[in-house]
């Protein structure tokens, strides 16, 4: 089987619809959502009626929480804390509804999948580094878990011995004896320096999983921003990706 992990779309329907069309061409068995499918953009409805039409699993984000109103706003900076406001006086009811609803943590026989990490989940704690990646990897009951979050790409992985380390080659072969938490990377606001929209592939046959990215119109994405009223800055860091 082969299954499209999304994460941190964050109503950037450019990068969505993007990846999407990409995807139709893969060989997809299924689609997860790692959460965030609003904040910062601009097209946080059209968003989740997409994620809504071909996810079977979408787990919930700390920003797709404060949307519907679930999280406090203190959580977050002046600037989500602001594009939140500006998404909760568009979003349709029951758009809110359903992101109200999101549960946070995936587990599968073959995978676990949590927006930030496995402790304490509904902190949406950030995975920056190993140490906190080893906390995760303690209580994960599978070989892979997929996270995002950081809008940061990657593999942690926890060799034989224990060691955690952090691989950022865009394939990696899953192997006996070792575990993996892989940060499936942002669509709609990467931030590792790279502006294009990202996403993991998880085959369980080859037992592999390619990190890939897909250029998308980053130039509309920023325009819709601005005209939303949105923070200029939001818009700007899209064009740079971090």
């Amino acid at each position: 089987m082969r299954y499209a992990i999304l994460s941190d779309i964050h109503a950037n329907l450019e990068g969505l619809t993007q990846v999407l069309h990409t995807l139709r061409n893969d060989s997809i068995d299924g689609y997860y959502c790692l959460g965030d499918i609003v904040g910062y953009g601009a097209n946080p409805n059209e968003c989740i009626d997409e994620i809504r039409n071909v996810a079977g699993v979408s787990l919930a984000g700390n920003h797709d929480w404060a949307a519907a109103g679930v999280m406090p706003l203190d959580y977050f900076n002046d600037f989500a804390r602001e594009a939140i406001i500006w998404t909760r006086g568009v979003l349709t009811a029951g758009n809110s509804s359903f992101l109200g609803k999101l549960q946070l943590v995936l587990n599968d026989p073959a995978m676990t999948m949590v927006h930030g990490t496995l402790i304490d989940p509904e902190d949406f704690h950030y995975m920056f580094n190993s140490g906190i990646a080893r906390e995760t990897f303690q209580v994960m009951k599978t070989d892979v878990c997929f996270v995002g979050h950081t809008h940061v790409a990657g593999v942690f992985i926890r060799d034989e011995t224990g060691g955690v380390s952090f691989d950022a080659r865009p394939a990696v072969s899953i192997e006996k004896g070792r575990k993996y938490i892989v940060n499936a990377g942002s669509v709609g606001q990467p931030r590792d320096n790279n502006p294009e929209a990202a996403y993991c592939v998880f085959d369980t046959g080859a037992m592999t999983v390619e990190i890939k990215r897909v250029v998308y119109d980053i130039a509309s994405a920023r325009r819709k921003m601005l005209n939303a009223g949105l923070p200029r800055f939001l818009a700007e860091r899209i064009i740079v990706g971090r």
